[in-house]
């Protein structure tokens, strides 16, 4: 009997979808799950009736059933139930052997397991896959990282089932070392919380300062996707702004103002902690999650606190393409931020990342798949070591005709009291990135005067730190100097 090319554990949502994907591309696939009498057999006698898919019932049946190297993903709950399997599958597999983590797992963890794996002489994957339910059944972004060895033996399957987009380029390629790939995804489901809450920012903005409907709220994202905003999430944002329930109301207007959150946010922006990156604007879209689930208090403090938005008086349509050009000049920013994150990183695990090949593999597929991208990916292939997106000349001349429209739109929204957390961190961000003296020299002396934390002098070379004596009756003694 003819062994399978990959193996799957986990036949949930993502598993399953993923699965038909690989068959549907010429590949054989056996499948196993943690129970396996149920969830195998109403697979295997379900969706995947008469493809070449494997149901097997054991965990030694299912590495029996594999082709050597066995490529053996999972698509499991991330945390310790990753652990269990690595440690179940370790003792039945052989050398050369080849584990592919493709859920969302924190990118530590990864770095983790690669060495432990490897250490046992087998090699380790662990990709980011984004696109949902859709994108793994016709073609997701796929970020795969770890084991270097292993990509000539995972390549084949995961650029067949992955997203193309124009020229037929796949929207896969090797990220880099032990986590690098899971810490790609990672970023990228950060900036997708920034993108999600710029585009909530904006139709709050129009339906509490404009009084706009869905209905109109619809026309305008279906105008605004088809410019430099085309992409997937505005697109399902026209789509929801139009949908009616079977009693022909918005439904919309029925969802509770609660939202829910995975953790993926929250470890970028820790992430970014971690490093000393200013990731602003991905922040404030975490923080607004948790502050929109306080909801109960909220509402008590909205009676507290009582306001009236005045009515709009200018000219509507202009507004609405300002909010437009702030959008987009806010979503920059949260891509300039980051591929901040990135570079830094990757200088400190010492990762190889291509920046340009990173925009390439989000252009398509997955959540945050936009027309945008592609101008990301020409910036790093002119400039590979480019510090900033804000510097590189395209990005620079479409901010300098924004600007204006964003300073009036987050002005607006201040002075009515429309909270927008995220456009205006992302231009607080900007104005920061922009100004060549900050107020720090008085923090520094701040930090000085009550610590002895010392400072640098604008007359001195970088490097030479000083210390002074602020009421005349401290020491001489100065702290270490040190970044934390």
């Amino acid at each position: 009997m003819k062994k399978s090319d990959i193996g799957m554990i986990g036949i949930a949502v993502m598993g399953q979808s993923l699965t038909l994907n690989m068959e549907s591309k010429g590949f054989t696939v056996s499948v196993y799950d943690m129970n396996p009498e149920q969830t195998v057999s109403a697979f295997v006698e379900g969706r995947a009736a008469g493809k070449n898919i494997v149901g097997t019932y054991s965990l030694q049946e299912f590495v029996d059933s594999l082709e050597k190297p066995r490529r053996i993903m999972m698509m499991i709950r991330a945390g310790q139930p990753v652990d269990d399997y690595i440690e179940k599958l370790l003792p039945i597999l052989e050398p050369g052997d080849i584990l592919i983590d493709g859920g969302n797992s924190h990118f530590p963890d990864t770095v983790r397991r690669t060495a432990y794996v490897e250490s046992k002489g087998m090699l380790y994957v662990g990709c980011g896959v984004s696109g949902g339910e859709e994108g793994a059944l016709k073609g997701p972004s796929m970020m795969p990282g770890g084991s270097p060895a292993a990509w000539e033996h995972v390549k084949p399957i995961f650029q067949a089932i992955c997203a193309k987009v124009e020229g037929g380029a796949a929207c896969c390629d090797w990220v880099g070392e032990n986590g690098a790939g899971h810490f790609v995804k990672m970023v990228h489901n950060g900036i997708e919380y920034g993108d999600m809450q710029l585009i909530c920012e904006a139709y709050q903005l129009m339906r509490d300062g404009l009084g706009m409907t869905p209905e109109e709220m619809h026309d305008v994202f279906a105008e605004w996707n088809k410019t430099e905003l085309d992409s997937y999430l505005i697109e399902i944002t026209r789509d929801i702004l139009g949908f009616k329930d079977e009693n022909g109301e918005i439904t919309l207007n029925h969802i509770l103002d609660t939202a829910g959150q995975k953790g993926t946010g929250k470890w970028t922006a820790v992430a970014a902690l971690d490093e000393g990156v200013p990731l602003t604007l991905i922040g404030e879209a975490v923080f607004a999650r948790c502050l929109s689930a306080m909801k109960n208090e909220r509402v008590t403090a909205s009676g507290v606190f009582p306001k009236t938005i005045p009515a709009f008086e200018g000219d509507r349509a202009a507004f609405i393409e300002a909010v437009r050009k702030a959008l987009y000049a806010s979503k920059i920013i949260s891509y300039a931020q980051g591929y901040t994150l990135m570079r830094t990183a990757a200088q400190t695990y010492g990762w190889n990342l291509n920046y340009g090949g990173i925009a390439l593999m989000w252009r398509g597929g997955c959540i945050i798949r936009s027309v945008f991208l592609g101008k990301i990916k020409e910036a790093y292939e002119k400039n590979p070591a480019l510090e900033n997106l804000l510097l590189d000349d395209y990005f620079a001349e479409t901010i300098k005709t924004l600007v204006p429209a964003w300073r009036e739109v987050v002005a607006y929204a201040v002075k009515a009291g429309i909270p927008m957390p995220a456009f205006s961190s992302a231009l607080a961000y900007f104005d920061g990135y922009t100004t060549a003296c900050l107020p720090a020299n008085l923090l520094q002396a701040q930090r000085d005067y009550f610590g002895a934390h010392t400072y640098e002098r604008i007359d001195c070379p970088r490097g030479q730190f000083f210390h002074t004596n602020w009421t005349g009756h401290g020491g001489d003694t100065s702290a270490s100097t040190y970044n934390a």
